[in-house]
């Protein structure tokens, strides 16, 4: 340990606060006198108006989420909400933000909703005697993390203009071509629900075999299958007129409206599941892959939610798709569409990695960081 630093107990370093006016999140309102802080990831999560449940900061103090691990540096006055928080009040030895990132350094194990403070009490507190090396350790690590969080914020918005690049230029094909309008049906060979309930039975799925494509298997346009949603070959050969064939489109028919994928090389001979419509595509008059970018945008998706039926979650029927209209080009067109389309894509793809990586990698610094600051490295030539 570097000279002139200390270890003691937890608890040692601070006094704990119980606080017991606790508001539930389902009476927070949106606007009040005081802000509410709970163990949520937002930093303030609501807003309350009685000064009677008012926590009073005489000094900043620590927010620990029991249940979450979420740590929160509060500095204002606030109301407790919801069950499951401590507050932290540090002892005179122990700057209150210096106690605030060396909790963010802690680690401690995943009890999943379970109270984890017992584990955190355990963990010895490392600290400078002097309270002007931990002030100069707060200065240190706010600058740097005050350079890091812009950082990370102009690589997220980097990540979210590259998406919404690929989104605007593909919004823009279907708002601004003049193509002819038709009904899907006359476009398509064929539309098909998949086999009703009646038909497959939950008894009817095993762990391992062929794979039952539902609405939930369909993730970000493609087609992924789950376990315990197959099928056996004896089951798949009663109702094999439902099987997928290559360039197929599914197509959920209920929940979320344009959820589609065209079927591929590997997902052929899956079965098409009972939430889902098999689109089967005439390859004279129309690519599949740019009927399921069709489908899926943002004009379509509309259409599919007007016409969809059911109080509770939207639903479609065969007469609904069949009767869409959508705006189709000459199918020479349609190809090159999606070449243009697959180069962008990949384009955004290429951004949207380098972006990511950017983002583990300030986060790998922020952490880097936080360990030197309480190995005493960042004060050492001080």
């Amino acid at each position: 340990m570097k000279q002139g630093w200390k270890i003691s107990d937890f608890e040692n370093c601070l006094e704990k606060v119980v606080y017991t006016n606790k508001i539930q999140k389902k009476d927070f309102k949106e606007c009040g006198n005081y802000p509410i802080i709970s163990q949520e990831q937002d930093f303030i999560n609501g807003y309350w108006d009685n000064k009677n449940d008012l926590f009073k900061t005489t000094k900043p103090v620590v927010i620990f989420g029991d249940h979450t691990q979420v740590k929160k540096y509060v500095d204002f006055d606030f109301v407790l909400g919801a069950d499951g928080v401590k507050i932290f009040q540090t002892k005179n030895h122990i700057v209150p933000k210096y106690f605030y990132y060396f909790l963010q350094n802690a680690e401690i194990g995943n009890l999943g909703y379970a109270r984890h403070y017992r584990l955190l009490k355990e963990i010895p507190v490392s600290y400078p005697k002097s309270l002007s090396e931990q002030q100069q350790i707060v200065s240190i690590l706010d600058q740097c993390f005050s350079a890091i969080d812009q950082a990370k914020a102009n690589a997220e918005q980097n990540l979210k203009n590259a998406k919404e690049l690929f989104e605007s230029y593909l919004q823009g094909v279907f708002e601004n071509g003049k193509w002819e309008t038709k009904m899907l049906g006359d476009v398509v060979d064929k539309i098909m629900t998949g086999p009703f309930g009646s038909m497959l039975h939950q008894s009817d799925y095993v762990e391992k075999g062929i794979p039952v494509v539902n609405p939930q298997n369909i993730v970000a346009g493609q087609i992924i299958p789950l376990q315990k949603t197959m099928i056996n070959k004896e089951t798949f050969n009663r109702l094999k007129k439902y099987a997928l064939k290559l360039d197929d489109i599914v197509i959920a028919r209920r929940g979320e409206m344009g959820r589609c994928a065209v079927v591929r090389n590997e997902n052929v001979d899956w079965l098409c599941g009972t939430g889902n419509f098999v689109i089967r595509v005439n390859p004279k008059k129309m690519n599949s892959d740019f009927l399921n970018v069709n489908l899926s945008s943002k004009s379509v998706k509309q259409k599919l939610e007007k016409s969809s039926i059911g109080a509770t979650m939207s639903n479609l029927n065969q007469t609904i798709l069949s009767d869409l209209s959508i705006s189709i080009p000459p199918l020479k067109e349609q190809k090159t569409i999606i070449r243009q389309l697959d180069t962008l894509q990949a384009e955004t793809q290429k951004l949207e990695i380098a972006y990511k990586k950017r983002i583990a990698g300030l986060e790998e610094l922020r952490k880097n960081i936080l360990q030197r600051a309480f190995a005493g490295e960042l004060t050492e030539n001080l």
